[in-house]
């Protein structure tokens, strides 16, 4: 049966000589496999474009329950990024945000609500011109919208230590949104983004160890 529905590109994996299987998280079923044919072949390689992760698409798409891997009838991207794929600090960040993205999210409850915060989100940073607390605020808000945001500071500290001025940044993230101001160093914002890792590693298996944070790291000093 065809639908219409919007989606984001988590990831892609090549598959045979000129296919590959996608991973889109989609406003109506959440997130979902799709085989894409002869993309990768020298005559449509252009399209190959449009599954770039983090992508934002307007689909029509096949969908059959239980079914493991779908097919896409149509596809369009409806938001071509101006600034996240030129502006290096923005570039660092959306690599996070998509290694974030594919080990957190993996069920296919409130797909509606998370996919418009996701989108937003990017639309947000795209156009935005200050962003330096964005992963920080960006971790907060889908972890409430994955079910397990947190109330109090003490709940992301945990049993670890936090200077006071510290814990109140953190408070003051925890209220904020992305358009507010949170005056901080480099070295507190480390802190705390290592605390908010720290705290997804304990709600979600396997969580590991984040390989886009060097240059996370180094590009936002």
């Amino acid at each position: 049966m065809l639908h219409k529905t919007k989606g984001i590109v988590f990831r892609f994996t090549k598959y045979g000589e000129t296919s590959i299987i996608v991973n889109i998280f989609t406003e109506v079923f959440g997130l979902q496999s799709y085989i894409v044919n002869g993309v990768r072949s020298n005559s449509k390689r252009s399209k190959i474009a449009l599954y770039q992760p983090l992508t934002l698409l307007d689909l029509v798409v096949y969908y059959k329950e239980n079914a493991n891997i779908l097919r896409i009838k149509e596809v369009k991207c409806y938001h071509p990024y101006h600034s996240i794929t030129h502006v290096v600090r923005k570039s660092a960040i959306a690599m996070f945000i998509i290694e974030v993205l594919n080990k957190a999210v993996k069920e296919q409850s409130h797909a509606e609500e998370i996919h418009e915060f996701i989108s937003r989100s990017l639309l947000l940073l795209d156009r935005q011109l200050h962003f330096e607390n964005f992963h920080l605020i960006f971790l907060l808000g889908l972890s409430k919208h994955l079910g397990f945001g947190p109330n109090l500071t003490e709940e992301i500290i945990g049993g670890h230590w936090m200077d006071k001025e510290e814990e109140q940044l953190l408070k003051e993230l925890m209220q904020a949104d992305y358009e507010t101001p949170v005056p901080m160093n480099y070295d507190q914002r480390q802190t705390l983004l290592i605390s908010l890792l720290r705290f997804y590693s304990n709600h979600i298996d396997n969580f590991g160890e984040m390989k886009s944070l060097p240059v996370l790291r180094e590009v936002l000093q």
